[in-house]
């Protein structure tokens, strides 16, 4: 419970942003459900409880101490699995052509602002893991192996947005995900799409990871709170 209580203290800034983002999308999702007098966008709220799991895995593992490198592997495998939904969250932007023309501008202040909160949880928690694999890891290169998660997090999203698969379907449909997995790498040119999809959002996402943490290192405050 100390360490608990103490994690919280020296995360207090970035926790903070965390919290004032999701109120105010949750503030606004209230609003256009009570003007639009539709629940349509009710979903994001479960997209952003998912895009919430890899940043609680950091947060949990942050207070542990001499943890062994298998658990450690474990966890990032299941942080690993869970990361794509944070900047999955982006591409909820996709809903707003179907929405109501009279609310449109507060159709995307909605989706918009549940989208940053996404993004702003994905960057703390590949930040934060950045440092718990150099712990654990010091062997390894952190820009490349971050440069490579960013592009496999595209590629997540990819499969969530366009094949329709969720995290947990590694584990409860893993033949047909590791078939449609392996049918884009071998034919990329008939999967021209995805591709394009993967390396561009990947783009987007690695500018995104510079931008945050460039600012961050530029404006050092508590080491602990980046």
């Amino acid at each position: 419970m100390e360490t608990i209580k103490t994690l919280i203290q020296s995360k207090f800034k970035t926790l903070s942003l965390v919290i004032v983002a999701l109120t105010f999308s949750i503030i606004a999702l209230m609003v256009r459900i009570k003007l639009n007098k539709s629940f349509f966008y009710l979903f994001l709220v479960w997209n952003v409880f998912l895009a919430i799991i890899p940043y609680t895995i950091t947060m949990y593992l942050n207070t542990k101490q001499n943890l062994n490198k298998l658990k450690f592997g474990f966890l990032f495998l299941v942080w690993l699995a869970f990361l794509p939904n944070a900047p999955y969250i982006v591409t909820d932007l996709i809903h707003i052509r179907i929405g109501n023309d009279t609310w449109l501008w507060l159709d995307v202040l909605v989706v918009l602002s549940f989208a940053l909160s996404g993004l702003l949880i994905f960057y703390l928690s590949l930040l934060d893991m950045q440092k718990l694999t150099a712990l654990y890891f010091k062997k390894i290169p952190i820009e490349t192996s971050t440069t490579f998660i960013i592009f496999l997090c595209g590629f997540g999203v990819y499969l969530g947005r366009f094949l329709r698969y969720n995290s947990w379907e590694i584990i409860s449909n893993p033949q047909v995900l590791i078939s449609d997995v392996f049918e884009i790498m071998v034919s990329p040119f008939q999967n021209s799409e995805a591709w394009l999809f993967t390396l561009g959002f990947s783009g987007f996402l690695i500018v995104g990871y510079w931008m945050v943490k460039h600012l961050m290192l530029s404006h050092p405050h508590n080491p602990e709170d980046i």
